[in-house]
């Protein structure tokens, strides 16, 4: 199927995609707090530029967009630009091992959260960090 968008549209769409704050993002962070969960920092300038770390116990937490780390359980195809996409979103996987590796190379823990998670059971998902955490 052809895409309706013309070329700039399309550009225009995908370039107001954010890739921090996202709103399983800030759902994450709203439920920690709701459970007293304080200092932590968001997106600070080590490996991989995690969504949350918290410093003091090397815990770094991502939270992976379905359609951008290709979630085994809910990851949908691209119809158009197959090519584009297909290399786009083997890239990004490969960089999240990398990522990771790096983080447990320097002695972090890491939590990567799918997007769906926080969807359907935010509370489980709080609950796995705060387990870290304690």
């Amino acid at each position: 199927m052809a895409d309706v968008l013309t070329r700039e549209q399309r550009s225009f769409n995908m370039s107001m995609i954010k890739g921090s704050n996202t709103k399983p993002e800030l759902a994450l962070r709203k439920a920690l707090y709701a459970n007293k969960v304080r200092g932590y920092r968001i997106h600070p300038a080590i490996t991989g530029k995690p969504d949350i770390v918290f410093r003091k116990k090397k815990l770094a937490v991502f939270v992976d967009g379905c359609f951008w780390h290709k979630c085994p359980k809910c990851f949908t195809k691209p119809v158009t630009n197959k090519t584009f996409w297909v290399k786009k979103i083997e890239s990004n996987i490969t960089r999240a091992k990398i990522v990771n590796a790096s983080l447990k190379k320097e002695g972090w823990t890491v939590i990567r959260i799918w997007e769906h998670e926080i969807r359907k059971n935010l509370n489980k998902c709080s609950l796995r960090i705060l387990s870290r955490i304690d």
